[in-house]
């Protein structure tokens, strides 16, 4: 079998998985887990497949026209190259880590086999979206990502918070892709096909008439699906749907789409100075702005997941740079050690019985109680810190690289500025990374909170999958060397000067978060506060949604839940309000943008209702009117008729006769 055969068979697996579970999951329940499961699987398995035998080489590509338009053709393409082979890899592996995952963790629930299909579906997409050469079917993929995060983010719908995270990521995503549709016709209009390598090469020659404009909108559908400021508020909310959904969506799928699809088309980019600048500003304040906003949540999701808006701005980073090769290795190791810190903080959540213990600051006792997720969460924190040698070290590492490369001025292909803005970003960034890494990992594993109750030994399909997240989360810096013959021959490794800066900002960060834990645990003890509570806390909480305080029938005294030390507030200081409501951006776009449109929605139900509605019914009015008046008129009597006759008669006669007198008379 050809290796495009196989390309075809990749996201076509999780397709028929996803409707065949649609069809048979409420009929054939036996089979949902086998039609999660196996398909994804199977699609994994050929995705290795098919980069093996890729093997880093040349490009391969093929295609066949879908339908004649009468001008732009649209073609079902496939475009393998070394970044698509390892990045369908990246999508099989971690899917199949969460459909495996999600078996334990939604046992109970009775929309599972939904859940399932859609989770199958998005897959589907995303690797579409991977292997496709043309840009129309890579918007099919891409449109239909964005639908299944809006039924799967909203999957708890009785609740209001879900329903409303469902509804604002399609909504922003849906903002961004607006103009993101309009660039890829103009794209399209410009090189005369929507195929890629044609797209290429037109830029290549010189062919793009409006460069700048195209690549300002095409981003502006990047930042809402990657995330990226000013279009990143729905990530933090989308937390509202299940853990796995989570994992699936900020590791491998729909946030990764906008990174690689730039990685894909970067020339593109790449021929406007000013939207590479534009780039790296928006990368620059989405890192820093993101990395201060998780150090001031409590909720452990909202947390990974401005973590995750934060990674993804190193990835915007090392493309504004130039260096796409840097971008996809971050995307790939972060794929990893970021599905590993969603799916074990679902199994946090799992041994607490609820999700009202996802706040890091009622947690306690659990390194104990699940070692587990203690330990394979804390190496992908240290990955996510870029401690060496963890993942994340070398391929955070490789963006600072470049960009110091491009700041120093030996690239030719982005100005300076926009290398300065990186740099200086990304190493701040690195600092504030290790700050809310070591915070989460002291609040969860040595939190003074409340004890959740022990509902025994988590089950193996969530902890193994765990441990298999973890290997690469250590050993992926190790492909550095090997990848680069996939990534444009470029080198991907650290040099001495990035290394120190990093590392040495990465060191002061966590030291400083754990000084400041320290003492915020003194001062908890001085003011009489016990290091854990009892198992009575626990029934308390459960008793009450939000109790003020729990009492203990031990030796710990009565603790306000929630009071358990938490470094961020020192560490940000007045900063840390602004930073927990995400620098109060939703109320900024609520007074620009939902107050005016609902102002104009109410102005025009008005005028509808008192003007519109006025005259319709006015029509109408009139109409019944004249009828009500022709209706007493015939009253059906004969007698009636003819004396109306007859008296109609006699004025005719009698008007006659005054004309006829009046004529005569003149």
């Amino acid at each position: 079998m050809s290796t495009t055969t196989l390309a075809v068979l990749v996201p076509l697996l999780p397709f028929l998985g996803a409707v065949a579970g649609l069809l048979f999951g409420r009929t054939a329940p036996g089979f949902v887990r086998p039609l999660a499961i196996l398909p994804t699987l199977g699609a994994a398995v050929l995705a290795v497949l098919v980069a093996f035998r890729h093997g880093g080489g040349k490009a391969i590509n093929t295609a066949t026209e879908l339908t004649p338009t009468g001008s732009v053709p649209i073609e079902l393409s496939l475009h393998l190259d070394g970044f698509a082979v390892l990045v369908a890899v990246l999508v099989g592996v971690v899917a199949t880590c969460v459909q495996l995952y999600s078996t334990a963790y939604l046992r109970e629930d009775p929309r599972y086999p939904s859940y399932a299909a859609l989770v199958s579906l998005f897959t589907s997409a995303m690797l579409l979206v991977v292997y496709s050469g043309d840009l129309m079917v890579l918007l099919v993929g891409w449109e239909v990502m964005g639908i299944c995060s809006y039924f799967l983010v909203g999957h708890y719908w009785e609740t209001e918070a879900a329903r409303s995270a469902s509804l604002k990521a399609f909504l922003v995503t849906k903002l961004g892709d607006v103009p993101f549709l309009i660039g890829l016709f103009a794209l399209a209009a410009d090189a005369g096909s929507f195929r890629i390598t044609k797209i290429l090469g037109t830029v290549a020659a010189g062919g793009l008439d409006h460069p700048t404009l195209i690549a300002l909108l095409l981003l502006a559908g990047v930042a809402g699906k990657s995330a990226q400021f000013p279009l990143h508020t729905w990530l933090p909310d989308a937390m509202a749907g299940p853990t796995p959904v989570s994992a699936l969506i900020h590791a491998a799928t729909m946030v990764a789409a906008g990174v690689y699809f730039i990685a894909r088309l970067l020339p593109v980019f790449a021929a406007s100075r000013a939207a590479l600048v534009v780039m790296a500003v928006m990368a620059a304040v989405t890192m820093v702005g993101s990395a201060l906003a998780a150090l001031a949540q409590d909720d452990i999701k909202r947390v990974l997941a401005y973590s995750t808006v934060g990674q993804l701005g190193y990835m915007t980073g090392a493309l504004a740079v130039g260096d796409r090769g840097a971008a996809v290795f971050h995307l790939l190791s972060h794929g990893a050690f970021k599905a590993l810190l969603f799916l074990g903080a679902g199994v946090i959540i799992h041994a607490a019985g609820t999700n009202s213990l996802a706040a890091m600051s009622r947690m306690d006792g659990l390194a104990k109680r699940i070692p587990d997720a203690f330990w394979t969460m804390s190496i992908a924190l240290l990955a996510l810190a870029a401690i060496p040698p963890f993942a994340g070290f070398f391929s955070k590492e490789a963006v600072l690289v470049a960009a110091e490369h491009t700041a120093t001025g030996h690239s030719e292909f982005a100005p300076g500025a926009a290398g300065w803005v990186v740099l200086v970003a990304g190493l701040l960034t690195a600092l504030l990374t290790a700050a809310y890494a070591t915070r989460l990992w002291l609040m969860a594993f040595r939190g003074r909170g409340a004890a959740a109750p022990d509902h025994g030994k988590e089950p193996v399909a969530m902890t193994g999958v765990l441990w298999l997240l973890a290997i690469p989360s250590i050993g992926f810096g190790l492909a550095a060397g090997p990848l680069a013959d996939w990534f444009d021959g470029k080198e991907l490794t650290p040099t001495v000067t990035t290394s120190v800066l990093g590392t040495g900002a990465a060191v002061i960060g966590a030291l400083l978060t754990y000084a400041l834990w320290q003492r915020a645990t003194v001062k908890a003890a001085a003011a009489g506060y016990g290091p854990g509570l009892s198992a009575s806390v626990a029934a308390a909480e459960s008793a009450a949604e939000t109790p003020e305080v729990a009492e203990v029938t031990h030796d710990h005294p009565a603790v306000p839940l929630g009071s358990a030390p938490d470094p961020g507030k020192a560490f940000l200081g007045p900063l840390h309000r602004h930073a927990a409501d995400g620098f109060h951006l939703d109320a900024v776009y609520d007074r620009l943008f939902v107050r005016p449109v609902r102002a104009a929605a109410g102005l025009v139900r008005f005028l509808d209702r008192e003007v519109v509605d006025t005259y319709v019914s006015g029509a109408g009015s009139g109409t019944r009117l004249l009828g009500s008046l022709v209706r007493r008129a015939q009253t059906g009597n004969v007698q009636t008729y003819l004396s109306a006759l007859l008296a109609g008669a006699v004025v005719l006669a009698i008007a006659t006769a005054v004309l006829a007198n009046v004529n005569a008379g003149s």
